[in-house]
C-alpha cells in the first residue's frame, strides 16, 4: 500500500492539562510590544540598565574559566549548584546560612515556580502583599491555589490582616518582598518585620521572602531579612540578575533542611541543573570581593536617576491630582491617577504621544481589585536617560492634562 493510499487520519487532538489552561501570557511582556514603537520612552519595563552589567570583568572570567575548568564547565554539573558558589551565597547573607541549603536557581523565577511544585496543591490557600510581583501569581496560578490578598500600606503587608486572613484559612505560605518591592518600591520597616515574623511564628505560618532587590539601596541598607529572624520558617529567594547581569539566568534559594530535599528534586525535575559555565562565571566574577567595588556604582547611578523622575514628577504633574511615593531603593516607584482614571486607558495615549508604564491592576491578586487598583501604575527609572525621564514625565503629564480636559 502505498501513502497516499492510506485512509485520511482525523486531526490530532492535543488535550491540555487543566494547570495549562491557568497559564496566562505576561501582562507586562504583552504590554511591552507597545514600547518597540520608534521614539517610546519606555518606563514600564523592569529590566536592570545594561550600563551596569561588567562585560570586561566576564570576558577576563570566560577566558580564565576556560582555561583552567573548560572541560568541567561545559560538563553537565550538579544539581544543588557549583560548590564555591554556593559557599560565596551562604557567606555573603547576613545570618548563619550552611552552604547544604543552597540550591542553585536558573533565576530566581524558577525558585518561585520549584516553591509553588513543592509547596502548592490545588485549592491550596496563599497569602500576598496588595498589590504584589506579577512574575509570582504566575508562577503559582498552574497549581492552582487559592491567592488571597491582604491589605498593605506603606510599609508593607499589614500584620492584622495577616492574623486575620490565616485564622480564617491556614495558608501553605505568605509570599513577600520586603525590600524596595516590585511594583510598589515600599520597604518593610524594622517594627513590621518583628511583627511580622512574630506573628508568622506563632500562627505556624510559613514565609517565602523574595529579595532581588535588596542590595540597590541608596541611603541606608534596609532592615534585616525576614529569614535571619526566623530561619526554620522562612524560605529566602535570590538573584544574581539586578547585581551582576540578567542574561546569566542564575539566582538562588536558601531553605530549611527540612524542605531543601524536596525542592533539590523538584530541581532536578525541572532542568538538572543550572548552566555550570554561567555558575562558574559568576563565582570567578565575584572573588576577592568585586560586589563590594561593583554594586556602589548601581546604587549611585540608580538614586540619580530615581532623583530625576522625582523632580520631574513635582515639576510636570503640579496640580493634576496624581501622588507617587519615593523608593528608598531598587528600580521602581508608585503612583496613582487622579480619581475616575484608568491606567490602562491612559496607557494607549500615552504610548501615541510617545511614552509607556504598567498599569497596575496585573499586580492585585485576583485582578483589578476596584478603583484603587485601576488609578495605579509603576513607572521604572533606571533605563531611561534622564533627558529621557524629563522628557517621558512630561508627555504622561500632557496625556493625564488631556484625559481629564477630555
Amino acid at each position: 500500500m502505498k501513502l497516499n493510499d492510506l485512509p485520511t487520519a482525523p486531526a490530532t487532538a492535543w488535550t491540555l492539562a487543566r494547570r495549562a489552561e491557568r497559564m496566562n501570557p505576561s501582562v507586562i511582556r504583552e504590554l511591552l510590544k507597545l514600547t518597540e514603537r520608534p521614539g517610546v520612552i519606555s518606563f514600564a519595563g523592569g529590566l536592570p540598565s545594561p550600563s551596569t552589567f561588567p562585560v570586561a570583568e566576564f570576558q577576563a572570567a570566560c577566558e580564565r574559566v576556560l582555561q583552567d575548568d573548560g572541560r568541567a564547565a561545559l560538563q553537565y554539573a550538579a544539581s544543588e549548584g557549583y560548590g564555591p558558589l554556593r559557599e560565596m551565597v551562604a557567606a555573603g547573607l547576613p545570618w548563619r546560612v550552611d552552604p547544604a541549603q543552597v540550591l542553585i536557581t536558573t533565576g530566581s523565577q524558577q525558585g518561585l515556580d520549584l516553591v509553588a511544585k513543592v509547596l502548592v496543591d490545588a485549592g491550596s490557600r496563599i497569602l500576598v502583599e496588595t498589590p504584589t510581583y506579577l512574575g509570582a501569581l504566575q508562577a503559582f496560578a498552574p497549581m492552582e491555589p487559592e491567592v488571597v490578598g491582604v491589605a498593605s500600606d506603606a510599609q508593607g503587608i499589614a500584620v492584622d490582616d495577616l492574623a486575620r486572613a490565616q485564622r480564617e484559612a491556614p495558608a501553605r505560605f505568605a509570599y513577600l518582598l520586603p525590600n524596595f518591592q516590585n511594583p510598589t518600591g515600599r520597604t518593610m520597616s524594622e517594627a513590621r518585620r518583628a511583627a511580622v515574623v512574630q506573628t508568622a511564628a506563632a500562627l505556624g505560618l510559613p514565609l517565602v521572602e523574595d529579595n532581588p532587590y535588596g542590595e540597590l539601596w541608596f541611603d541606608v541598607p534596609p532592615p534585616a531579612p525576614l529569614a535571619a529572624r526566623h530561619p526554620e520558617g522562612c524560605l529566602y529567594l535570590g538573584s544574581f540578575s539586578k547585581v551582576l547581569a540578567p542574561g546569566l539566568r542564575l539566582g538562588f534559594l536558601v531553605a530549611p533542611p527540612a524542605l531543601y530535599p524536596k525542592l533539590l528534586q523538584a530541581k532536578q525535575a525541572a532542568d538538572l541543573h543550572s548552566p555550570g559555565l554561567n555558575q562558574r562565571l559568576v563565582a570567578q566574577v565575584m572573588q576577592d570581593g568585586f560586589l563590594d567595588r561593583h554594586v556602589p556604582t548601581i546604587r549611585a547611578l540608580y538614586q540619580a536617576q530615581r532623583d530625576a523622575m522625582l523632580a520631574a514628577l513635582s515639576r510636570e504633574m503640579a496640580g493634576l491630582g496624581v501622588e507617587w511615593n519615593q523608593p528608598a531603593g531598587g528600580m521602581f516607584l508608585w503612583a496613582r491617577l487622579p480619581e475616575g482614571m484608568d491606567a490602562a486607558r491612559l496607557l494607549p495615549r500615552a504610548v501615541d504621544k510617545g511614552v509607556a508604564f504598567v498599569p497596575g491592576a496585573p499586580f492585585f491578586a485576583g485582578g483589578p481589585d476596584g478603583p484603587e487598583a485601576a488609578r495605579s501604575l509603576r513607572l521604572s527609572f533606571v533605563t531611561a536617560s534622564r533627558g529621557q525621564i524629563d522628557a517621558g514625565i512630561a508627555a504622561l503629564a500632557a496625556t493625564i492634562r488631556e484625559q481629564r480636559q477630555g
